[in-house]
């Protein structure tokens, strides 16, 4: 017996051994090679921005540019696109050509730069706002090998003279940012664009990062043939912004009347409108005002001086709304706009998607409401009017895509994220106007197989537009040049509206039974799964508004309400808040951020040790902001004789406070803490919120012997290291931030309680 027990010891102990030089094996040869790099990065964006941890794909995406790789980079406003070309310019041999395509953009990044570095030669910009003296002085920078990133203009690349003296300069790699400009398929082409690629081949080869927030998979092929990229690595983030509500409302005559009702119940929150003319810029915003509204216009028309100035005032809220054509947002961080309205329709998703994406980039409300006519969308096409014939066909496709989307009674998400060729599998997103609407569900499969031998019966070679003709029996010219009113199905859906069956060829395309070829400028055509339903027809559900009975519209969501529990007192905290940014010249939001404002509207902190217990207020922010708004708290408080919840919680704690004073007196003598759960009949989840409730109330404790216990070093300083620059201490956003498969939720807590009790107690 002994002799079979030291055999299992000894081929245990083997095979430990074993496992321990397989470890060692691939930390010696691999560990370091990729620490080294995540090491460097790291400490890169700590030193230059502050940051102790990347956004989703920036790591992976700066790596992939610093191997000398050709990148593509699809990733939505808010997403930290610029850090992506920032941070490796500033760790590469040479100069980052960045070719931006707005003035304005250039110099908030530049200036945004600078304040990074103390030497202002850092980045600079060269386009037509410089006079001939600066563009020297800017050349003189990059010779002297002080200017890591240059932007430039696609028009001010192009120069002869330009192209020459960059030859001289060694190029890093070139970033395109804006790269849907290329495409005529994107929603703001322009041919300047499409001369990129030979010119830098004039100036000197070197890697390309190609970045856009909005690419369909046409747009994205584009791009990347245009720059000769189709190796790149491709990078894709999600569309999908879950805190952003979608709606379409009809435009009538009475639109500005319905606008400013909505603007009023606003009230104290920043808003975009956006119009497509400067003209109508001009005329709404002097409406806005003239109803009491605060607002300014912007647009490319405009003196350069002016724009500036009502941009800042915008951010700066002095004003509350900004009416602008598609000119105004890019490169604009203002994480608070609370509603992007669109007073005229876009001409694609794509502008849609980008310009609704500047709401609620903070994670908060941010409400998208967008005024609908068709009367605009013809108007938009006679624009088209005059333009070469495949111009034509791409913005009409363009136009009947936002048509679409306008008309639609499906979930508004969902189809936002299938024009970009993303899968949202949810039926409801519970955050548009059509999934809080209440519809009719129809079974459409007689329908859908109807179109489905229609598109045959055109051998997958017309539109969705002349499928509804056909079926309607509408002898339109294409129709009869086409001699498809001898087709069989010619008139078989007569006595079906048109906007039913638009609806059962959208939820087709979702379906997948359909797709259209882009290539032909939209044509209809087959998938598998549409053949496999033409020979077996199934149940094909589609919600159809039912006209007869007054749709039960269900109320706004409850994000579009500010998160206080008491309204006043978070208005006034707006108020002081808005009173300091214009007195210290920041932006609101860089005091505090709405989140933070609602909570204090909610527990009532009046102390400093309490307002440090408020999300996204360090003890660094409670010191330089916290005496004026512990004030004006206080005496709220008193006037109006409110008991706050942490009344309420000291005076329940009697009976607990012997568990509590048992809890820390163990802790002095250093119990372990899941014996201290087993002594007192607790699990360790309901030990951790009495430690918790502890160190909140004040009172510093010490867990380093324990969690020096069970957690690696390493760990426990990344976890630390997170709540030192995080704006919440909430768990939820830092197991999402932390992303990692060793960290559990108990590490987490026990990091934090030690973070709170040594910064904040």
């Amino acid at each position: 017996m002994l002799f079979i027990r030291q055999t299992v010891w000894h081929i245990r102990f083997f095979l430990y051994f074993c496992v321990l030089k397989w470890k060692h094996h691939i930390y010696i040869y691999q560990s370091p090679l990729i620490m080294t790099r995540h090491t460097q990065l790291i400490k890169a964006l700590r030193k230059h921005f502050g940051f102790e941890a990347f956004k989703g794909n920036q790591e992976a995406i700066i790596s992939n540019l610093m191997d000398g790789n050709d990148t593509f980079v699809l990733m939505p406003t808010g997403g930290g696109k610029s850090m992506c070309y920032q941070l490796p310019s500033l760790l590469m041999d040479g100069t980052a050509i960045v070719i931006s395509p707005l003035i304005a953009l250039m110099k908030n990044q530049v200036d945004a730069m600078r304040n990074y570095s103390d030497e202002d030669g850092i980045a600079h910009f060269i386009n037509s706002s410089l006079s001939r003296a600066e563009i020297n002085a800017v050349k003189k920078d990059i010779l002297a090998g002080k200017t890591k990133l240059l932007y430039v203009a696609p028009e001010s690349l192009n120069k002869a003279e330009n192209v020459d003296f960059l030859k001289q300069v060694k190029i890093s790699f070139y970033a395109v940012d804006e790269a849907h400009c290329i495409s005529e398929w994107g929603h703001d082409f322009r041919p300047e664009y499409r001369r990129i690629h030979p010119i830098v081949q004039r100036i000197g080869k070197a890697p390309i990062i190609a970045l856009t927030a909005t690419a369909t998979p046409k747009v994205q092929h584009d791009i990347q043939k245009n720059l000769n990229i189709l190796k790149a690595q491709v990078f894709k983030s999600s569309f999908n912004r879950p805190n952003l509500y979608y709606e379409v409302r009809q435009k009538d005559e009475n639109v500005d009347r319905e606008l400013i009702r909505y603007i009023r119940s606003m009230e104290g929150k920043s808003g975009i409108v956006y119009c497509l003319s400067r003209k109508t810029v001009e005329d709404l915003s002097e409406t806005l005002r003239v109803n009491h509204i605060t607002a300014l216009p912007y647009h490319a028309g405009m003196d350069s001086t002016q724009r500036s100035q009502n941009q800042d005032a915008f951010l700066m809220e002095k004003v509350q709304v900004i009416v602008a054509t598609i000119a105004f947002g890019m490169g604009i961080d203002k994480p608070d706009v609370r509603f992007v309205v669109h007073y005229d329709i876009p001409k694609s998703l794509e502008g849609y998607y980008q310009e609704t994406g500047r709401a609620g980039r903070d994670g908060g409300e941010g409400q998208c409401i967008c005024f609908y006519s068709p009367k605009d969308i013809d108007r938009l096409r006679k624009f088209q009017q005059g333009k070469p014939v495949a111009e034509q066909e791409i913005g009409n496709q363009l136009l009947f895509e936002t048509m679409s989307y306008a008309e639609s009674n499906l979930c508004r998400r969902r189809l936002l994220l299938h024009y970009f060729g993303e899968d949202y599998d949810k039926e409801n997103c519970g955050m548009c106007d059509n999934c809080r609407k209440v519809y009719k569900t129809i079974d459409a499969a007689e329908l859908l197989s109807l179109i489905l031998e229609t598109v045959g019966q055109l051998k997958e070679k017309f539109k969705a537009e002349h499928i509804v003709d056909i079926l309607k029996g509408n002898e339109t010219a294409t129709v009869l040049a086409y001699k498809h009113n001898e087709l069989e199905n010619f008139g078989a859906a007569q006595d079906v509206d048109e906007a039913t069956l638009h609806a059962v060829i959208r939820q087709a395309l979702l379906a997948g039974f359909l797709k259209k070829d882009i290539e032909s400028y939209g044509d209809l055509k087959f998938t598998p799964e549409g053949k496999k339903f033409l020979k077996t027809p199934s149940t094909f559900k589609v919600p159809i508004e039912d006209k007869e009975e007054e749709e039960e519209i269900m109320d706004m969501p409850a994000i579009s309400a500010s998160g206080a529990a008491d309204d006043v007192m978070y208005s006034i905290l707006k108020d002081l808040r808005k009173k300091l940014s214009k007195r210290l010249d920041v932006p609101p939001f860089v005091i505090f951020q709405d989140q933070s404002l609602e909570a204090m509207a909610t527990s009532y902190p009046i102390t400093m040790e309490e307002l440090q217990n408020i999300p996204g207020v360090g003890a660094g922010k409670a010191k330089r902001y916290g005496a004026d708004f512990l004030k004006v708290i206080k005496e709220y408080v008193e006037e109006n004789e409110i008991i706050r919840p942490e009344d309420m919680r000291v005076r329940t704690v009697a009976k607990k406070s012997s568990t509590k004073i048992s809890i820390i007196q163990a802790i002095d003598r250093q119990v372990d803490l899941d014996d201290l759960a087993l002594s007192k009949g607790m699990d360790m989840d309901e030990l951790l919120q009495e430690i918790e409730a502890i160190v909140y109330s004040g009172t510093k404790l010490n867990i380093d012997y324990f969690i020096k216990q069970i957690m690696e070093p390493d760990k426990e300083e990344e976890i630390y290291e997170y709540f030192q620059n995080a704006e919440t201490d909430n768990i939820h956003k830092a197991m999402e931030e932390l992303d990692e498969d060793d960290i559990s939720e108990i590490d987490v807590r026990l990091v934090r309680i030690k973070f709170q009790s040594e910064l904040g107690n």
